[in-house]
């Protein structure tokens, strides 16, 4: 997996996720990267936020030479909100939606008694709390709709 900053002609920076650097270029090619802010597809990368560092700043105190530093510039406000929107459509697009019958489901896949993939549904809190006990790895996410992320 591969991560790049990208930018539209808007100047809205977000990011994307791909398999390869092929796999960005080729989606690039048929237009498949649009921005999530205002659905431009003229869309360029850009330098990442992230910085490595070896020196150090006035005042602060050499590093080993085996450590390094790493600083990130994190999106706010519009930025994470493009970010949320990317990533929930990521999510409801490559998942399966089992709704009330998630916690069977998910015991059914942690068995082998199912096929694995990636799903999504709801559980009550003792369905959750069981899970957890049983060693089966899930998360707590807000419920998501197709139309809230427009």
């Amino acid at each position: 997996m591969i991560i790049y900053d990208l930018c539209c002609d808007s100047q809205h920076r977000f990011e994307g996720w791909f398999r390869s650097a092929e796999d960005f270029d080729s989606q690039l090619e048929r237009r498949l990267i649009t921005c999530p802010q205002c659905d431009s597809e003229v869309v360029r990368r850009v330098p990442s936020a992230v910085a490595i560092s070896t020196t150090p700043r006035e005042g602060e105190k050499p590093q080993p030479e085996s450590a390094t530093q790493v600083s990130a510039a994190l999106p706010v406000g519009s930025q994470a909100l493009a970010l949320y929107r990317q990533l929930a459509n990521l999510m409801l697009g490559a998942s399966e939606d089992v709704g009330t019958a998630f916690a069977e489901e998910a015991r059914r896949i942690h068995y082998n008694e199912a096929p694995e993939r990636p799903i999504r549904g709801q559980t009550t809190d003792e369905e959750y709390e069981a899970l957890q006990e049983e060693g089966i790895g899930v998360i707590r996410l807000p419920v998501i709709k197709k139309e809230d992320l427009s």
